[in-house]
């Protein structure tokens, strides 16, 4: 925004402002000629004999039009209130000059026949002139001003998405360090165990995931295809430490490959089937992801075997930690109204959360 009112005090791009105040003054100047043209032919003037006169005159008016247009510019700094006083002041000041050039015209228009100065006429004409050139500054502020609330709503727009961009990206920074604390305390773990080959591929597989995750942009949506691929990633990290106990499920239609959902928005969803299920769990636990479509809507659920709390039916969100909370932030500031989340125990002892998106295909 800086930027921009440095090209111009008003706002905008003063070569888009130049073309602009060409094409409205030839406009507003057009419509003067034509107005003038009938009213001087219903009080019985000949509008073709006077209309090579008229358009001198609106063409020289026109031409001084523009350059206070361009002092008007320059004084964009300037109040509402001092801007109103300075066209005023203009129209008055530039009045007697239009009179003055308005019966030149007419002189011209009459020559041999002789003419004298009526004053009362070239007052008339002088009041004539100044509504005539204040008429133009309103509209040439008005123009400005246009571009100005144009410009201002356009960084407000930037703004708006640089802030959700920011807090789309801190929401998706806070899942990892969870995942990094778990992932390390298992490798440490494997170290200790004297397990140097598993601690090996785990780190591998570490390094791989986090290069790849870092680099995606949480407002860059991919193929539901790469982020189920992304994932199997992250289960290989997870296989390292629980072995054999995680059984995986993935049931997504074909047609549903290239549909578009937002990067790592199913992570913290397996993350969290993986830590409460198959870490919660002495035995081995099923994790199904699955991807349906109906409608215009994508739905998406990671489900996994959990035995519901003895004290609640339902599992709140809030209370599942930042993973899920933030899955559901994300979902409400990417499609505000249109996606939703939610995270319940079901009756057949599983947990399952589901994401409901619009449905959008690459």
């Amino acid at each position: 925004m800086e930027k921009a009112n440095e090209r111009a005090p008003f706002g905008g791009d003063k070569s888009r402002i130049c073309r602009a105040t060409l094409r409205l003054g030839l406009i507003y100047w057009a419509i003067v000629f034509i107005s003038s043209s009938i009213l001087w032919g219903i009080v019985g003037t000949d509008p073709i004999k006077s209309a090579m006169g008229k358009i001198e005159v609106y063409s020289i008016s026109a031409l001084i039009g523009f350059g206070l247009a361009a002092l008007l510019y320059r004084l964009g700094n300037l109040s509402v209130v001092w801007k109103m006083v300075l066209c005023s002041a203009l129209s008055i000041l530039i009045a007697p000059v239009y009179a003055l050039l308005d019966f030149c015209a007419y002189v011209i228009c009459v020559y041999p026949t002789p003419i004298s100065l009526d004053w009362e006429d070239f007052g008339y004409t002088m009041v004539y002139g100044a509504s005539l050139f204040f008429g133009w500054f309103c509209m040439f502020l008005w123009l400005l001003y246009s571009f100005e609330i144009r410009d201002h709503e356009q960084w407000l727009a930037a703004a708006r998405e640089e802030s959700l961009s920011a807090q789309m990206r801190a929401l998706r920074y806070q899942i990892n360090p969870h995942f990094l604390f778990n992932t390390l305390n298992s490798i440490a773990g494997l170290v200790e165990e004297g397990a140097a080959t598993q601690a090996e591929r785990m780190i591998l597989a570490l390094s791989d995931f986090l290069r790849t995750t870092l680099t995606l942009d949480p407002f860059h949506d991919v193929r539901l295809e790469e982020e189920l691929a992304l994932q199997a990633g992250y289960l290989e990290i997870e296989r390292e430490r629980f072995s054999d106990r995680m059984d995986v499920k993935i049931n997504v239609a074909p047609e549903l490959h290239n549909a578009l959902v937002p990067s790592l928005i199913l992570q913290p969803l397996i993350e969290n089937a993986v830590k409460h299920g198959v870490g919660g769990a002495p035995g081995k636990v099923e994790i199904v992801i699955r991807a349906t479509s109906t409608g215009q809507s994508l739905s998406l659920s990671v489900e996994n075997d959990a035995p519901p709390p003895e004290t609640s039916q339902a599992r709140r969100i809030e209370s599942t930690g930042i993973g899920l909370k933030n899955v559901a932030d994300r979902v409400a500031a990417r499609f505000p109204g249109i996606g939703s989340f939610t995270a319940a125990h079901t009756s057949s002892g599983r947990f399952r959360a589901s994401l409901v998106l619009p449905l959008r295909l690459a």
